[in-house]
């Protein structure tokens, strides 16, 4: 199966290798926004969403957000990190996004076939082993995506920084399917 609809692979699906294609896979990303830069117009666009909603979401290479939404250039500010899970970092951009670029809203998307669901803390402590220092970064990973979503939604809900916690829901994509099953709080 092809990994893109844009770049050349190998008979392993793999991407094509720097010898049959005159470079990295970075080199091919540069050579692709060239082709891009080339026909852009600046589209006049504010840093402040259209929609004024903010999606956090898994960073999972599946999930083409703005299609599966019916998203636009301009409509989101899109949140990504492994499992589309709460952090402390994405507090963070969840507070700029809404005191300082005027969000109301937050999605969180987590998906089924999550590869955290397959990892454990123990990722972290092989990791210290293999190159001697601890990651200051817990590993975040779930068993239950709905519990997990729910989890998400509750520290969204609670936290002190953000200004905007009335319309907060959460689902789960479905990459076989393509649709959302959105999840309940818990009281």
């Amino acid at each position: 199966m092809p990994t893109s609809a844009h770049f050349p692979t190998d008979s392993d699906g793999s991407p094509a290798g720097p010898a049959r294609t005159g470079g990295t896979v970075t080199d091919r990303l540069v050579e692709a926004n060239q082709h891009y830069a080339a026909d852009f117009a600046d589209p006049g666009m504010d840093a402040r969403p259209v929609l004024r909603v903010a999606v956090v979401a898994c960073m999972d290479a599946r999930l083409d957000l703005h299609d599966a939404l019916g998203l636009s250039l301009g409509d989101c500010h899109t949140i990504r990190n492994a499992g589309g899970v709460v952090t402390d970092d994405v507090i963070r951009s969840l507070t700029i996004s809404q005191r300082a670029l005027g969000t109301r809203s937050v999605v969180l998307i987590h998906h089924t076939g999550c590869g955290l669901e397959s990892l454990t803390e123990d990722f972290r402590h092989e990791l210290e082993m293999e190159v001697g220092q601890r990651p200051s970064w817990a590993v975040e990973a779930f068993r239950d995506v709905d519990q997990d979503v729910r989890q998400s939604m509750r520290r969204v809900r609670t936290s002190p920084f953000l200004p905007h916690t009335d319309d907060v829901r959460g689902f789960v994509f479905d990459v076989k399917t393509g649709l959302l099953r959105e999840i309940e709080a818990a009281d």
